[in-house]
């Protein structure tokens, strides 16, 4: 199975290049400038880093990505292997009942759904793909329970195929904090990163954005202090002073109303 080994270094190699302090006036080539050093930066950081979830096939990749929403892909590492000597090919999950599938990945959360969506994909691939995966963008999102995120994590990592860049939650918060873009939608925020990210590099650059979305740039308390794109960020310092703001405004209007 293909196993994620991230090798997190402890340098900074920012190659000296800084940016002033006001970012707002960025231009586009300064933005495209800029997001080149930032990817020069997470490919020396994180060599090594491979897709998270394990996997042996694009079947297995796929289930996989399906089971993985609103879940840890560790959660989903833990199910996979009893899933996968089970269930071999997409006609065994599409012969399957949505009670015992349900109940095998129970463990996952939203499990009735996600065995519908598992089973229902399936059936798709049997009929219409002679029970093998498709390699099209638009083979994949038209299954059920395949979204473009899904479909790109399948075509980037079991077939080769630099189609778009998957956007989670990782890569959508940290796009956001380094100000390569300014949606919150997933579609634009691919968008953005297709416009200023080369096509050769759309799937590491999504494992790049995750795996420094963990170990970095954490959602609540993120390491800014060690962060080796600090000086590429326009959010550097900022996200932890924002949130101790937050938590004091919440005190205070607490406080408030135990006081009326």
């Amino acid at each position: 199975m293909v196993l994620c080994n991230s090798v997190l270094r402890s340098t900074r190699p920012d190659g000296g290049f800084n940016l002033s302090a006001d970012m707002a006036s960025e231009t586009n080539q300064q933005q495209e400038t800029r997001a080149r050093r930032i990817l020069e930066v997470l490919r020396r950081t994180y060599p090594e880093v491979q897709c998270a979830l394990n996997f042996r096939n694009p079947l297995e990749l796929l289930i996989a990505t399906i089971l993985s929403a609103q879940c840890t892909d560790e959660r989903v590492n833990r199910v996979t292997p009893a899933l996968f000597e089970k269930y071999k090919s997409a006609a065994d999950y599409a012969g399957a009942s949505i009670d015992t599938l349900a109940r095998e990945i129970r463990s996952l959360g939203f499990f009735r759904n996600k065995a519908k969506s598992v089973i229902d994909c399936c059936k798709a691939i049997v009929e219409k793909h002679g029970g093998e995966v498709p390699r099209t963008m638009a083979e994949l999102t038209n299954l059920p329970g395949v979204g473009r995120k899904t479909a790109n994590v399948v075509l980037g990592n079991a077939f080769g195929v630099q189609e778009g860049i998957a956007v989670d939650t990782h890569v959508r918060r940290v796009a956001a904090r380094l100000g390569l873009t300014k949606h919150d939608d997933p579609d634009k925020i691919e968008a953005d990163l297709m416009r200023l990210i080369p096509r050769k590099e759309w799937a590491m650059a999504s494992h790049w954005l995750i795996w420094h979305g963990r170990l970095r740039c954490m959602a609540r308390k993120p390491d800014c202090p060690g962060c080796e794109l600090a000086k590429l960020c326009p959010s550097a310092n900022k996200v932890s002073a924002k949130d101790k703001r937050v938590t004091m405004r919440k005190a205070a209007a607490k406080s408030g109303k135990r006081n009326k």
